[in-house]
């Protein structure tokens, strides 16, 4: 169990992971699973291990990266992290997200909004692929307003 336990802080001391990732890593490493739920549970106990850190920390990082609720809400499942905590970190409606919709159209179209069908359908399409809601979507390429 020592072992399990230096493999994992090894890998905390890079990045936060979450409770899944961390014991896929570390079956990945050839230890046993039976071996790996006492360390980490050890680690949540001492607050070296946070799938709460995680997710707050994670959303931070994609909404940097310019990535919308819904995707980050994907990708923190595929992670292992429940519904609740999620949810807790991301409230759709934040005016963040609508801002950060806003930003990302403008960083890849430039300022002016779009004035035809063709170009708007493209952009918001662009949106959507990164995560945004529709909402989100028509306050950033101007055809609903949000009291920001």
């Amino acid at each position: 169990m020592k072992e399990v336990r230096s493999s994992a802080l090894d890998l905390l001391a890079r990045r936060e992971h979450s409770s899944r990732e961390l014991t896929d890593k570390l079956v990945a490493k050839g230890y046993d699973r039976s071996e790996i739920a006492p360390a980490l549970q050890a680690l949540s106990r001492e607050g070296l291990l946070s799938d709460e850190r995680f997710a707050e920390a994670f959303v931070s990082s994609r909404l940097q990266r310019g990535s919308g609720p819904q995707r980050i809400n994907q990708e923190l499942q595929q992670r292992g992290i429940n519904t609740e905590l999620i949810d807790a970190c991301l409230d759709e409606r934040d005016e963040v997200w609508f801002r950060s919709a806003r930003q990302v159209r403008e960083k890849k179209f430039g300022r002016q909004l779009p004035t035809d069908f063709q170009e708007r359908a493209r952009q918001m399409r662009f949106l959507q692929y990164r995560g945004f809601t529709m909402a989100q979507i028509r306050h950033a390429v101007g055809e609903e307003e949000f009291e920001i």
